[in-house]
């Protein structure tokens, strides 16, 4: 798992940011409450590889912990998480 950094500067991890995070396996889009309200796109038919991305913006740290930890107690696989904006 990654954080990206946003226009050169580092990320900032106690203040609301937009995050991307991409999972194996397939969440159904409702869901979303379970997880923070973060928009849930499904695993589509025409991806190989079975992954579901989640975004949406988070309050601070605290609360993207509570998303990777609901995906953990799932069984996803995390494949990927990104700061894309604040």
């Amino acid at each position: 798992m990654m954080a990206g950094k946003i226009s050169g500067e580092e990320p900032c991890f106690d203040c609301p940011a937009t995050y991307r995070i991409v999972v194996q396996g397939n969440i159904p889009e409702s869901w979303a409450d379970r997880l923070a309200g973060m928009g849930v796109t499904p695993c589509q038919n025409s991806d190989p590889h079975g992954r579901s991305t989640l975004l949406g913006l988070l309050r601070d740290q605290s609360e993207l912990n509570g998303v990777l930890e609901t995906l953990y107690r799932l069984h996803l696989t995390i494949v990927n998480v990104e700061q894309v904006g604040e």
